[in-house]
């Protein structure tokens, strides 16, 4: 979540809200979440024929989205935020990536950040949870990912989750006689819910996350973060996390970490190193941003660059600006490493929702990029990068 601690801090969420019963709170996190998540243009979105034709054709996959945090059924079409299961189909995304990031800082920004505060708590009563998450990060991520499963289950095929090699073949395969599907990985934004135990990514592991991020808006015992006081690198703890990761088959995520962090990652990983949601300082000069020599390293440990959609990343608002984004990643990682990385209902403005895929896809044309690369960048990567890293399974 690029921008989150707005999701509350600039929010009517408060002290007072915690007091209401819970149809109140709910109804603010709801405000909040309206005013938080803009979509500079709402459905429906009118594309090309020959954009649609394509379109049709590809796996589209995303690989961050804050949507479980709000709290909302995502097997009902809402009017507010970006993502649900019924808007994901409709824009032709066969794999959403859902992030769990359960403690930002108050009063957040982009420079420097303490971890003195922590404004996912008033979401978390104001919203309902379990008393158990009111003070643990870890008994957050485990309740989203709880929430994640019981909507799979209930949504009668129309939402899978992917843990495994053998649940993506599995999923694919259906999806192919049935399109109108969608499928969820779960990730994690920040360490916090390891609680400070590097033996706690086994818990989440089991629970389904597949990809960590090593840090958020804070430092913390394993990283530094581009938004940090120390913004240190790695620690000894840190790199025994990376080592532990990749042993369970759990994408390392380098979105936020400090400049020594990613150093520090690119010289001890031994698999691939993704960025689920940023861009490149080459294309519009932002603290989000990665240097190209950093870039070229992720694409060399067979990682890939998931590219936003919020203007501190491309420089604009609209989806021209992410698609000369996206062709500057191509310069300078290869096809081969480019993918999306929207940061949908992550507190930050976006042109359009997940309907709106297709506009992208034609914005792709628009660049000059052939439909195999086109194929590639919309997610025919995050799906060959899944297919060797995610756990075989039963």
């Amino acid at each position: 979540m690029s921008t989150a601690s707005r999701m509350v801090a600039a929010s009517a969420i408060g002290v007072a809200a915690l007091a209401t019963s819970r149809v109140a709170g709910q109804r603010l996190v709801a405000r909040s979440e309206r005013r938080l998540n803009p979509v500079g243009r709402r459905p429906p979105y009118a594309v090309s024929e020959a954009a649609l034709e394509l379109h049709r054709s590809l796996l589209v996959a995303d690989l961050h989205a804050d949507s479980l945090l709000w709290g909302r059924d995502l097997l009902v079409r809402s009017d507010r935020g970006s993502v649900d299961v019924p808007r994901l189909i409709e824009g032709g995304v066969a794999l959403q990536a859902l992030s769990a990031s359960v403690r930002v800082p108050r009063h957040l920004n982009l420079e420097r950040n303490a971890d003195a505060s922590d404004d996912v708590t008033l979401i978390a009563l104001a919203g309902g949870w379990p008393p158990r998450t009111w003070r643990s990060p870890q008994a957050r991520a485990l309740h989203l990912a709880e929430r994640a499963r019981r909507m799979a289950s209930a949504s009668g095929g129309r939402f899978t989750l992917i843990a495994s090699r053998t649940d993506l073949g599995a999923y694919l395969e259906r999806r192919r006689v049935t399109p109108a599907m969608t499928a969820g990985l779960l990730t994690i934004e920040g360490t916090s819910p390891l609680e400070g135990d590097v033996t706690s990514l086994d818990r989440l592991a089991d629970a389904g996350y597949r990809m960590l991020g090593l840090a958020h808006f804070v430092d913390n015992e394993f990283a530094g973060s581009a938004h940090g006081i120390a913004k240190g690198g790695l620690t000894g703890v840190g790199r025994e996390l990376v080592r532990r990761a990749e042993a369970r088959g759990v994408l390392i995520d380098v979105a936020h970490a400090s400049s020594a962090t990613v150093d520090d990652v690119l010289a001890v990983a031994t698999g691939p190193v993704v960025v689920s949601h940023g861009g490149l300082r080459s294309a519009f000069d932002s603290v989000r941003n990665l240097p190209d020599d950093q870039i070229r390293g992720i694409a060399a440990t067979g990682g890939v660059v998931g590219i936003g959609f919020w203007p501190a990343v491309t420089g604009g608002a609209d989806v021209a600006s992410i698609a000369r984004a996206i062709v500057r990643a191509i310069e300078v990682a290869g096809v081969g490493r480019v993918a999306l990385g929207s940061d949908f209902d992550g507190a930050v403005p976006v042109p359009f929702d997940a309907t709106g895929m297709p506009l992208l896809t034609e914005a792709l044309m628009a660049e000059g990029l052939t439909p195999v690369a086109i194929g590639s960048v919309m997610g025919g990567n995050v799906f060959r990068l899944l297919r060797t890293t995610l756990p075989h399974g039963d």
